[in-house]
């Protein structure tokens, strides 16, 4: 896919689409390993709406540049806002990491986490927020939170449903380092890959299956999971399962995807 866009605006990261509808957020702070700090979060939250509200957008990545994926938040940053704010101003700051991980979360398109390096505290947040993760051999992780007398706070929503609440307590108060084989076992990630060919091609693969599916479906999927997760299985569910696939059904994407599988040809969607 050839990028058409990358824009000039971002310090601290980086965002390029293309005219297939894919589109590429790096954190790019590498000299300190992609550690968050205020800025991060609303240029990262800037790109995460900027992109959930553009249809042609069908799949996002992130990634980061250097030799880290993310290594959490930046101590300094911490250091200097524990120091000169106040308690309300600490508050603010949470809430805009955690509304930064909510605008990830609740992206309509299918979101990517390309890992490498390591990813700590936040930088393994981001990866639990993000629908599919794949990393490379050797990454690192750990939520390192209680060993600087904090906790996972506000990451803790995507991690539990990631990973289930016995693995996160579990890491949450040793704040063990773990591998990526290790990642995948507990399902923080869904692919391991030896090398950077490996991961390109892992990448190239995803990215055929979401452009050979609705996007309609795709975001419409996403909320089931989400509406669905928790519920008590019973008539009522039945019955709010049931309208989903009848106005699936009846909509254009179910139409033209029923249609085109019945006459052996690609639907109008498909890339």
């Amino acid at each position: 896919m050839t990028d058409t866009v990358t824009d000039p605006v971002y310090e601290t990261i980086r965002l390029a689409a293309t005219q297939e509808g894919l589109a590429v957020v790096t954190l790019n702070r590498p000299d300190v390993h992609n550690a968050f700090n205020a800025l991060v979060i609303e240029e990262l939250t800037d790109a995460f709406d900027a992109i959930a509200d553009q249809e042609t957008i069908r799949m996002m990545i992130l990634r980061g540049n250097g030799p880290s994926f993310s290594a959490g938040a930046d101590l300094n940053w911490m250091k200097q806002a524990a120091e000169l704010h106040t308690r309300e101003d600490n508050e603010r700051d949470a809430e805009r990491l955690a509304a930064m991980l909510q605008s990830l979360f609740d992206m309509p398109q299918m979101t990517l986490a390309l890992v490498h390096g390591a990813a700590m505290g936040g930088g393994a947040g981001l990866v639990a927020a993000c629908d599919v993760a794949v990393a490379m051999k050797g990454t690192k992780f750990r939520f390192s939170e209680v060993r600087l007398g904090l906790t996972p706070a506000t990451i803790s929503p995507y991690v539990i449903d990631a990973i289930g609440p016995r693995w996160a307590r579990a890491l949450f108060v040793t704040a063990e380092t773990f591998d990526a084989d290790y990642a995948e076992r507990m399902g923080l990630v869904h692919y391991v890959v030896d090398d950077q060919a490996g991961m390109t091609a892992m990448e190239e693969h995803l990215a055929n299956l979401v452009f050979a599916a609705a996007p309609g479906a795709i975001a419409d999927a996403k909320k089931l999971v989400a509406d669905v997760t928790g519920e008590v299985i019973d008539k009522d569910l039945g019955h709010d399962t049931a309208r989903r696939i009848a106005a699936r059904r009846a909509s254009d994407e179910g139409k033209e995807g029923i249609a085109a599988f019945l006459e052996k040809r690609k639907p109008n969607w498909a890339r």
